[in-house]
């Protein structure tokens, strides 16, 4: 059946709307979008190196554990020590060309600060890899 294009009363009002022009306009807008977007987030442009070569992740990761208990005690995997032995450890250990991550275990209950003293400690030596263990629920 085909379609009849004209109307029968040419002063009553158009009941549909044509929605092409505003959808044709939303591609057109999110297509601008997409192309500047990433444009605005690159503010100084820098050459990067390449990679010769994809170089194997390695699997394993070295930890080393730091605790301290409720009594403000600080621990060296099983090994009791002072605040000046910790420091000379993380000396030792910032040497290191491929220093292990630094697990940080503290008693809930413990004061903040002397998390945070560890943490001081750890950032002075320019140690960043810290993992803070919790307990899961």
């Amino acid at each position: 059946m085909a379609r009849k294009f004209h109307r029968r009363d040419r002063l009553s009002a158009l009941t549909e709307i044509n929605v092409t022009p505003l959808i044709d306009l939303a591609f057109a807008l999110l297509i601008i979008f997409m192309i500047t977007t990433p444009l605005l987030e690159q503010t100084i442009e820098v050459n990067l190196p390449v990679e010769a070569a994809k170089s194997q992740p390695d699997d394993r990761e070295d930890f080393q554990s730091i605790s301290i208990n409720q009594a403000g005690l600080y621990y060296w995997g099983e090994d009791q020590v002072s605040q000046q032995q910790l420091g000379d450890l993380l000396d030792t250990m910032a040497m290191d060309p491929a220093p292990p991550v630094l697990s940080i275990r503290a008693d809930s209950t413990l004061p903040y600060q002397k998390v945070i003293t560890v943490i001081d400690m750890i950032k002075q030596r320019k140690l960043s890899k810290i993992s803070l263990d919790t307990k899961v629920e």
